[in-house]
């Protein structure tokens, strides 16, 4: 890879002259990064695996993990193919935004491109997995020699590699994507600078379409085993969780791994790369149009922000150390974020001095740096909401927690309820600097019409630039919860279970906090992609295209569709994980049925855990097909049907307002019911634990903690996470298919 990167910087200097520094900086800095990455990956090996029993399940778990991604990423490069295929020969027939390229050549462009997004995800999700089964033994290893801080760190800093990793590939696509653009086209072609960036889109959807895949899947699997196990484990045979004698307890820690570590790595990849085409476009589109003296420092404002999260998060990454067992390990954390927090904000302050400053307008710098103090402030508060509301030190889980003395019911009522109230003050937040970060970018003396919508776009990149670290932090949780399951499986005894289970009960809020983050980035990258299909198509037709009118019937018509597809993605999601986790309950209770011996004293009998590995992951695969398509295929219904309307009515732009609509009312309405999934799921599993932690396991109370967990699961691990890739996806696919729209 460094490599890779080294030739990269030999063909930019070569062929870009003086203006290649910016490119530099930045393949240097991911180089940079690589070191850092060794460092981490040094130190877990350090640590001790040798442990044969913990080897043992250790090894099941990371079998089983790479037997589902092997099945997965073949059936994923073969739809993949088919989608490349298939936007060849749009890009065939569509309009092209630039006449300096053949439509062949374009079609032949965007597939590639689609190609090396789908590789990267991929890649990004691959080494998740890979990092979290190898640290996870080391993890329980720590937790059985008694030292926490080990333990602790090993989580972490096993989280932290790959995500430093996964920016890296992002990063690192983007730019020999932009190189190889640049040189062909600007370079021997002669097309204008600014009309590169919108030929870079098939990357962001080439990352959307395996994240779409990889989340969903992913999230099926973890959830259809994780709700068979506990259903069958501790409600119907009461035995603990990750009790050696449940079939499903293999399948439900290989879930941990290929869902919340893969997904989530795909998630936040996507976001990030969708994130940079998006502002690269408005970037280049502000830049001409208020013809600006350096458009290209416009251009690559994005690549080199992003490119400084990896030095920010790095630095914060390594200032998290932990005092021992009296520091709670989720303050441990946060102190290491706020010093990334702090240097990234020193970073974009400096960054947009740099790059931002024109003569054009000499004071645009300063209100597009407060733009991106917004979004890193936004960024903080987000994490610190869905903090409140997932934490069981505060009233909203001690609430669920209460209303289990009364029942089963009255724990659903009140996980709903929370659930409902926690949207209210992520939207405000975000409204907020939506609000404030447009105003800022408007008023910043540019004369382009776009300068408002770029503003959103700086405050996005800075909610975005400590991403890597709370990417790390989402990574702590399901690595700590398979050290718990390893200590557990292994027969360790209790006193260094609640090393790991504290550490486990602070993964669920750390992954909570994360996919508060990931959603608020993907909700302000949607309106970037917004504003970015915009400028497409009014390069296009020629004229601008900034207003869309929602008192057009057929506007509100494509709107109520998009709402429409975020409701019934999210049933079908979880009718997969319901019909998935039917077949594994009925298999484990097989194995209880036909196997007394797996539940006597002594046991004589051994579970099955490779049949359930098998139906979980064969179940997951086929069951993600029906949502993703319709993910995938409704924007394109959308737009072709309303394109025929619009053609038999003289209205050739129809179509494109209709999905411009639909990508709207869909984004916004999948912001909210993600919110709603992700942090009610979270406090129904915290509040179980807060139940387990005072000592009720067994009773009426814990049993209905567990139904508010087991009903909370496919809302916070497969529903929720798979809708914030939705809401990108419709957005990409629209950016990408866009031109085919319009009739005329």
């Amino acid at each position: 890879m460094m490599g890779i990167a080294a030739v990269c910087i030999v063909v930019g200097l070569l062929s870009m002259g003086t203006r290649s520094g910016y490119m530099v900086l930045v393949l240097l800095i991911c180089i940079g990064s690589f070191f850092l990455i060794l460092y981490l990956a040094q130190w877990i090996i350090a640590h001790p695996d040798n442990d044969r029993e913990m080897r043992k399940i250790s090894d099941y778990i990371r079998e089983g993990a790479q037997g589902f991604l092997s099945v997965q990423y073949n059936a994923i490069a073969w739809m993949a193919a088919v989608v490349a295929v298939v936007i060849f020969a749009i890009y065939l027939f569509r309009a092209t935004t630039t006449k300096k390229v053949s439509k062949m050549t374009l079609a032949i462009l965007t597939s590639a491109s689609f190609g090396l997004g789908c590789l990267c995800s991929a890649f990004a999700g691959y080494i998740g997995v890979w990092s979290s089964v190898r640290v996870n033994i080391r993890v329980a290893m720590a937790a059985g020699a008694r030292n926490y801080q080990n333990c602790f760190l090993l989580c972490f800093r096993g989280g932290a590699l790959s995500a430093c990793l996964s920016a890296s590939m992002c990063i690192l696509g983007i730019c020999a994507l932009y190189l190889f653009v640049h040189i062909i086209f600007v370079d021997f072609s002669g097309m204008p600078v600014h009309e590169v960036p919108v030929l870079l889109a098939g990357y962001g959807f080439g990352a959307s379409f395996v994240a779409l895949f990889m989340q969903l899947a992913g999230g099926i699997y973890t959830k259809a085993a994780d709700v068979g196990a506990d259903m069958c484990g501790k409600i119907e045979q009461n035995i603990p969780e990750d009790d050696p004698r449940n079939p499903a307890v293999i399948a439900d820690l290989v879930g941990d791994n290929v869902g919340d570590c893969a997904g989530s790595m795909a998630d936040v990849f996507e976001s990030i790369a969708a994130e940079i085409i998006g502002t690269m476009i408005l970037g280049a589109s502000l830049g001409h149009e208020s013809k600006v003296e350096n458009l290209e420092a416009f251009i690559f404002f994005p690549l080199i922000i992003h490119a400084f999260d990896l030095v920010v998060s790095g630095v914060g990454i390594m200032a998290v150390r932990s005092s021992g067992r009296s520091e709670p390990p989720l303050q441990t954390m946060l102190r290491g974020y706020v010093v990334a927090m702090v240097l990234a904000v020193i970073g974009f302050v400096a960054t947009t001095r740099m790059m931002l400053y024109t003569e054009v307008a000499p004071a645009a710098w300063w209100h597009f740096s407060g733009c991106g103090i917004v979004g890193i402030v936004t960024s903080y508060f987000l994490v610190l909401i869905t903090k409140y509301y997932t934490d069981y030190d505060n009233s909203p889980v001690q609430s669920i927690a209460r209303a289990s003395k009364s029942g089963h019911g009255t724990n659903i009522i009140a996980g709903v309820g929370v659930g409902m109230e926690s949207t209210a003050l992520p939207i405000i937040v975000i409204t907020i600097a939506l609000m404030i970060s447009y105003t800022l970018g408007k008023t910043s003396g540019l004369p382009g019409a776009s300068a408002g919508v770029f503003g959103t776009a700086v405050a996005t990149m800075g909610m975005l630039c400590t991403a890597v670290f709370v990417l790390s932090m989402n990574n702590f949780g399901p690595i700590a919860d398979n050290g718990g399951g390893i200590v557990e499986m292994s027969g360790q005894g209790e006193e260094i279970r609640e090393i790991t289970d504290m550490l486990d009960a602070v993964g669920n809020v750390t992954k909570a906090a994360s996919k508060g983050y990931a959603v608020g980035g993907s909700a302000l990258a949607c309106f970037v992609l917004f504003q970015a299909f915009l400028d497409e198509v009014s390069i296009l037709i020629n004229k601008p295209f900034n207003n869309i009118d929602i008192a057009n019937i057929e506007v509100v018509v494509g709107g109520m569709l998009g709402v429409m597809t975020i409701f019934l993605f999210t049933g079908w999601s979880m009718q997969a994980v319901g019909f998935t986790a039917e077949k594994v309950v009925d298999e484990v209770r097989r194995q209880f049925r036909d196997r007394p011996g797996i539940m006597a004293t002594p046991q004589t009998q051994t579970p099955d855990y490779n049949t359930c590995v098998a139906i979980v992951t064969k179940g997951a695969l086929s069951a993600a097909g029906k949502p993703a398509i319709l993910a995938l295929m409704m924007p394109v219904i959308v737009g072709f049907a309303f394109r025929a309307i619009g053609s038999y009515t003289n209205q050739p732009l129809l179509g494109l307002e209709v999905v411009a609509g639909f990508m709207m009312f869909g984004s916004i309405t999948g912001l909210m019911m993600a919110i709603f999934l992700d942090n009610s799921g979270g406090a129904w599993d915290n509040a179980k634990k807060l139940v387990e932690k005072a000592g009720q396991k067994g009773t009426l109370q814990h049993q209905a903690a567990v139904t508010g967990d087991t009903v909370g699961d496919p809302f916070k691990d497969t529903s929720g996470p798979s809708l914030h890739v939705i809401i990108t996806t419709m957005s990409t696919t629209i950016l990408v298919l866009g031109p085919l729209f319009a009739s005329y």
